[in-house]
């Protein structure tokens, strides 16, 4: 479940009339941050996100829904926000499959979590086909305006020197 500083940023969020996709940031933004501190929960950035934005929906933000489908246009119904959690019995988790379950959590890797440590490990070429991939797919609109920021960088280091 989210806590409340991610319930209260997107609020303010909304507020200040900003888009849905910035108010589920936020709780995006939680459960990365739950990764990097090592807590139970999701093996990649990816399934962080999918996380965040499923969190997001229930909480009521705007969010458009899951695609049906991959290659198909069509959209699945909206989950409807939960009215009320059902709490958990005490005897929901037996206590040997929760130690088993807490081991295999340990056994775990932090890896997805911490994008700057992987970086080194892939090296100058590993580094240069990840960021062709993500240029390519930001399209030509987000090259040239990435290309207009690295410009303006670029100027503003000159200047410091």
């Amino acid at each position: 479940m989210p806590r409340g500083k991610a319930l209260a940023r997107a609020r303010k969020d909304k507020h200040e009339g900003k888009a849905a996709s910035t108010q589920a940031g936020e709780f995006v933004r939680e459960e990365i941050e739950h990764m990097g501190e090592g807590e139970h929960g999701p093996r990649s950035i990816k399934q962080a996100i999918a996380i965040g934005l499923s969190e997001a929906r229930r909480a009521g933000v705007d969010v458009p829904a899951k695609k049906a489908a991959s290659n198909k246009k069509i959209t699945r119904k909206k989950p409807v926000a939960k009215k009320a959690v059902a709490k958990k019995t005490a005897t929901s988790t037996s206590a040997t499959r929760s130690r088993a379950s807490g081991n295999a959590l340990k056994r775990e890797g932090s890896a997805a979590a911490s994008a700057r440590k992987a970086a080194p490990a892939k090296g100058s070429a590993g580094r240069k086909v990840a960021t062709k991939k993500t240029s390519h797919a930001k399209g030509a609109a987000g090259r040239s305006a990435g290309a207009t920021r690295a410009a303006r960088t670029r100027a503003m280091r000159a200047r410091e020197r």
